[in-house]
């Protein structure tokens, strides 16, 4: 073996300066496209993982509890009890307690002065909060946009989030008058004097919320917050609080967070009244990683198909390696080398590529990990910039190296049979029939001899590598081809509203967000006398238990005309139907078919039979494209329809579907026109919050915010994928170079060596492309097929004609691009030369 190791060193050296362009190719290779697999892999763990990196971040809570609430009816007079709060604070397992209190209730936010109001349809006022301890500050910390925080000792600054900017027209530096007023004078029908103080802060700063952060568009329509500082929440929380809450962190964490939550139940009357109670960030989590993970996923595909891609590049280019080194190995043979020897010549410079190659994928790696993660929480990332992901680097790393070098050996071995039993696999039997038809049919001799070329090995030490040429463009079709199908796919998904769950065009929302209810007789009356409306469904959001889990349901009549577009089995067709997202569905670890127990908490438990799976939309906080349930209203008693005692009771929302044909702004102008009319009902308070296009899911919306990331990656893949072509079809023309230099000498003049060398390149690019296109089509759709099960979209996946015929174009142009420099080469390089060396 050192024989062998001294002998191959020997001939690496000796026939570097002939070789290093082909290792070079083989390290660039690998370095670019691994390099881009890895990162894109990592990155996918990066961005996944984001959110609770930030959440951890921000010295989070484990529980809230609400404390207090100001309303007579449930025996409360002040939203603020410092008794209760230390009850809670001294609870078993607490380690450490904070308190938020919340004023917007005993603010008149008509008559705050300093604002440019600029309410969209369904928007809630700002809430207007504060902490005597701590809250949002050392627990729970916000992060800070823009500006500075608060000074915790001055009564006169506050800062805000960029939602309460927008509502309130407001920025850094602006001054507000906020009208406060106590308990007593808030719950006193008669008082109607002056509030009891009006604050004027500044707004120092912009501040984000870590419940914020990742945010569907029906929450977005409630996150308004203007933050108080300490000084001021602790003069005026004695007096003017509208509700607390104690943000609990508990010892042990979430193993004994119900623990904790059982014991407050024992502390503050809320509980017992069924209001409140505790809520767990978890909750925020995992919604946040649901959302985040289409991004996260479709990261890793892309990394996947660059995995792929350079395994079967390197190994198509490392068999034409092998292939043009045929002849010096046969010479090594006749010269007495042993198989160890001629394989240890053939392979020692390429394994010592593929090394260096595969540590410089690491680096590139490594330097493209500061473009994720990606997503929303990307802004206030705690540790943004280089990362190491030793995980994936050293498994890549590995996998490269082994991976591509047992290709390496494998081919190497092959090649080395094929030697020793005299097996001539580049000689051509028979001209190909497509040769002879272009000769007889009268083609330009440059045509024929171009077709030769490319579909003939030739024989020998002159063989051109024709199959990896074919096989080279294939798989980079292949590859950029299955890249933009996916990226088409994706884009398709975002501007379709039907596909994640608004197969409707308008929502006519109540007010709050849809919180309270509207007008059902006269919201019938009006939309059915509309024209510009095709059909209609009422419905109401109310949370249930389903086989004792909690569950966001979406209630209709059944057969409603409108309702959440299906994945599988039919639509709710009766009361003792239910129809699940897929993720709930999993949650439930039912099937379609069977069966689950329906608690809305007041009547009697149903059974209720799942007929089906639907992309559950996202007009109610709780449901998401795969979380939530649809259900008939008739499963709740009215009380349950009407939890803000609305003055008419009906639908929460309606969902509207107008006629084909008519324009967008007719029918938003015909919609706002029944809303007019809602709001003018005598003693209906308002009901209607406003018209809305369309909701989107936090998925949908956090796409929007991936930049430009992933064309960054997806034109690092197709210059990984044209330069391994390239690189290929160079190494086909040149090994005609003898062919070329007899042509030369019978007569060709320099254009018809060009156009031969054109042909070459062109047939074996066009051939790759009709296979590699549909190819490449299938594996897209395919992978798409999966990402939208996964996520719970609608399965549409999108072809782009356009953009594939600019890759087809492209391809043949690159072909000719690349033909130019050796066919001018072989037109200018001296005939003797070139015999004389062969």
């Amino acid at each position: 073996m050192s024989q062998v190791l001294r002998v191959a060193w020997y001939r690496l050296g000796a026939t570097f300066g002939r070789r290093w362009g082909t290792y070079v190719s083989v390290v660039v290779l690998i370095a670019l496209v691994g390099g881009l697999s890895m990162g894109s892999v990592a990155g996918a763990r990066r961005t996944e993982s984001s959110f609770p990196t930030y959440l951890a971040s921000t010295n989070p809570t484990t529980v809230n509890v609400l404390a207090g609430f100001d309303d007579p009816a449930l025996g409360q007079k002040t939203g603020y009890n410092p008794r209760i709060i230390s009850a809670i604070a001294h609870l078993p397992y607490v380690e450490h307690s904070t308190t938020a209190v919340g004023f917007d209730g005993n603010i008149d936010l008509n008559s705050v002065t300093g604002v440019h109001l600029d309410y969209s349809a369904g928007e809630t006022p700002p809430t207007v909060v504060g902490s005597t301890n701590g809250e949002y500050l050392t627990q729970d910390r916000v992060t800070l946009v823009a500006g500075r925080l608060a000074d915790p000792n001055r009564t006169d600054e506050a800062v805000m989030d960029a939602q309460a900017a927008t509502e309130w027209g407001l920025h850094v530096g602006s001054v507000i008058g906020l009208p406060f007023y106590t308990d007593a004078e808030d719950n006193s029908p008669s008082y109607s004097g002056g509030p009891y103080l009006v604050a004027k802060v500044r707004i120092v700063g912009e501040v984000v919320f870590s419940t914020s952060v990742v945010q569907d568009d029906i929450e977005a329509l409630g996150s308004a917050v203007v933050l108080l500082s300490p000084a001021l929440t602790r003069e005026l929380a004695p007096c003017c609080a509208y509700y607390s809450g104690s943000a609990l962190q508990v010892q042990g964490g979430a193993a004994n967070a119900e623990r904790v939550r059982l014991e407050t139940a024992k502390v503050t009357p809320l509980a017992s009244a069924g209001i409140g109670g505790a809520s767990s960030p978890e909750l925020v989590v995992t919604k946040a990683q649901r959302a985040i993970k289409p991004e996260a996923i479709a990261l890793g595909v892309f990394g996947g198909i660059a995995g792929i891609a350079v395994l079967l590049i390197a190994g198509l280019m490392i068999g034409r390696i092998l292939r043009v080194g045929a002849a010096e190995a046969e010479t090594l043979r006749a010269l007495g080398a042993d198989r160890a020897m001629t394989l240890g010549d053939g392979l020692i410079g390429l394994l010592g590529a593929i090394v260096v190659g595969s540590l410089l994928a690491v680096a590139v790696a490594v330097a493209l990990s500061p473009l994720t993660p990606l997503g929303p929480v990307r802004p206030v990332y705690p540790y943004p910039g280089i990362a190491f992901d030793w995980t994936v680097l050293g498994l890549g790393l590995v996998a490269l190296v082994i991976v591509i070098g047992s290709l390496a050996l494998l081919l190497g071995r092959r090649e080395l049979n094929r030697l020793s039993s005299g097996d001539s696999a580049d000689s051509s039997p028979h001209e190909p029939g497509v040769v002879r038809s272009a000769s007889s049919a009268g083609l330009p001799l440059a045509v024929v001899i171009g077709l030769r070329f490319a579909l003939e090995s030739g024989r020998g030490r002159n063989a051109a590598p024709v199959r990896s040429a074919i096989l080279g463009a294939a798989i980079a079709v292949v590859v950029l081809v299955a890249t933009v199908t996916f990226g088409a796919s994706l884009d398709n998904l975002v501007s379709h509203p039907g596909l994640y769950g608004w197969n409707w065009n308008y929502a006519l929302l109540s007010g709050f967000a849809g919180q309270e209810d509207l007008p059902q007789h006269q919201i019938a009356t009006l939309l059915d006398r509309d024209r510009d409306v095709q059909a209609w469904s009422g419905a109401n959001f109310v949370g249930a238990r389903l086989d004792g889990q909690e569950v966001q349901t979406l209630s209709e009549a059944p057969r409603a005309a409108v309702q959440p577009p299906l994945l599988s089995g039919h639509g709710l067709e009766g009361a003792d139907e239910v129809v699940l997202g897929g993720t709930t569905l999993t949650a439930l670890h039912k099937r379609v078919g069977d069966t689950v127990t329906f608690n809305n908490g007041m009547t009697k438990p149903l059974q209720l039979r799942i007929v089906g799976t639907a992309t559950m939309t996202t007009i109610a906080k709780g449901l998401e494209m795969g979380t939530g349930a649809l259900v008939a209203t008739s499963d709740f008693p009215a009380s349950l329809l009407n939890p803000q005692q609305s003055p008419i009771p009906g639908p929460n929302a309606v969902l509207v579907r107008v006629r084909s044909g008519v324009s967008s702004a007719a029918a938003l102008a015909s919609l706002d026109e029944v809303t007019a009319k809602v709001n003018a009902i005598p003693g209906d308070g308002g009901a209607a919050g406003g018209v809305l296009a369309v909701l989107r899911p936090a998925e949908i919306v956090n796409y929007r915010s991936m930049g430009t990331t992933p064309a960054i990656l997806s034109i690092g893949l197709a210059a990984g994928a044209v330069v391994a072509l390239g690189l290929t079809l160079v190494a086909s023309v040149r090994r005609r170079r003898r062919d070329l230099a007899l042509l030369k000498t019978l007569g060709f003049t320099q254009r018809q060596l060009a156009a031969v060398v054109a042909w070459q390149s062109s047939v074996a690019v066009v051939i790759g492309t009709v296979i590699g296109v549909p190819l490449g089509i299938v594996a897209g759709r395919a992978l798409w097929d999966l990402f939208a099960h996964e996520i719970n979209a609608v399965p549409a996946p999108a072809v782009p004609a356009s953009l594939i015929a600019l890759i087809v174009i492209g391809a043949i142009v690159l072909a000719n691009v690349v033909a130019a420099f050796p066919g001018r080469m072989a037109a200018r390089t001296p005939t003797a030369l070139v015999l004389r060396s062969e």
